[in-house]
């Protein structure tokens, strides 16, 4: 029993050797390679295990850019690998732009790749433009019609301006300003609606696409609608302004006069006020008088019977008598 564990274990660890041995010499790849065409040693693809670079990646690459006629070099794509690139995006792409006569080298696909930008779409882009569409865009012509538009914009990637040229929204953002502009340049909303492919003459006029990643190809009007009339809406907006203006002007000059009102009466209670004052001291007076003889007995009673006459001749004035009733004899 002991010699069939032997003979076991031998087995296990033969298999475990050359499994061992093909994953660290990939003998398959490395004759793949040469009857590809592509010169490889197999120290070069144990090196690539060694370097955590896999070696399938940069044969097959090499492979397939050999076999459509464009020779790279085995140390560049371990390098913009390890650098954190796509090698098969970039290999693609260089085929891609090679099969439709674009001028397209190795260093600028991989800093396009780097720069976090997908190359091959990028290559594919350019040969097959794309077609985008801005949101609702509304601007107001001069008679005050608010106009709502929507364009559509074909745009071809530009490969030499893909590193640090700006990107779809900026385009879209720059049509939009294009477009608003045209349109509050008209006399009358119209216009506009009569001729919309006189938006897409001045916004392609501009030179949009300066600085970007793309191409403008073409600008087209997809959808036009009328929006609201803005000039009602602020000559409405700048009445009820006015007229809240007037009605606060109005509501202070009734504060100011209530205001006067309110002093006028207070000055008034407090003349009142005096007068009862004053003669609240007319009797002390009166008996000042008497004890310093200035005014006699007789003197007072001519003075209460001036006052009983005034009393008397008030009450006739307040009470006048009805001279339309005849006494009975």
């Amino acid at each position: 029993m002991s010699n069939i564990y032997v003979i076991i274990a031998t087995g296990v660890g033969a298999i475990f050797l050359l499994w061992l041995l093909f994953y660290f010499i990939p003998v398959g790849l490395w004759f793949t390679a040469l009857v590809s065409g592509v010169r490889i040693s197999l120290l070069q693809l144990i090196l690539m295990r060694w370097r955590k670079v896999p070696p399938s990646v940069i044969v097959n690459n090499l492979i397939a850019s050999t076999k459509a006629g464009i020779h790279l070099n085995r140390d560049d794509l371990e390098a913009h690998y390890l650098a954190g690139g796509h090698v098969q995006s970039v290999v693609n792409a260089l085929i891609s732009a090679d099969k439709a006569n674009m001028d397209l080298n190795f260093k600028t696909a991989t800093a396009i790749d780097l720069a976090g930008r997908d190359v091959l779409e990028a290559v594919q882009m350019s040969v097959n433009p794309k077609v985008i569409d801005t949101k609702k865009v509304a601007a107001v012509a001069k008679d005050g019609i608010q106009l709502i538009s929507v364009a559509r914009v074909t745009v071809r990637a530009n490969i030499q301006q893909l590193v640090g040229g700006a990107g779809e929204d900026t385009v879209l953002a720059r049509v939009g300003e294009g477009i608003v502009s045209s349109i509050g340049s008209a006399d009358s909303h119209k216009a506009v609606l009569e001729n919309p492919d006189s938006i897409s003459k001045v916004v392609l006029s501009k030179g949009l696409d300066s600085g970007t990643a793309f191409e403008i190809l073409s600008i087209d009007i997809a959808d036009i609608d009328i929006g609201k009339n803005i000039g009602a809406v602020l000559q409405m907006d700048q009445a009820n302004a006015d007229k809240n203006i007037a009605q606060a002007k109005a509501e202070e000059r009734r504060a100011m006069a209530v205001a006067a009102e309110q002093e006028m009466k207070a000055k008034a209670q407090e003349a009142r006020a005096n007068v009862i004052q004053a003669e609240a001291e007319i009797p002390k007076a009166i008996a000042e008088s008497f004890r310093s003889g200035n005014l006699g007995i007789m003197d007072y009673y001519k003075f209460q019977n001036i006052q009983a006459d005034t009393k008397m001749r008030d009450s006739i004035s307040e009470n006048p008598p009805d001279l339309g009733e005849s006494e009975p004899h």
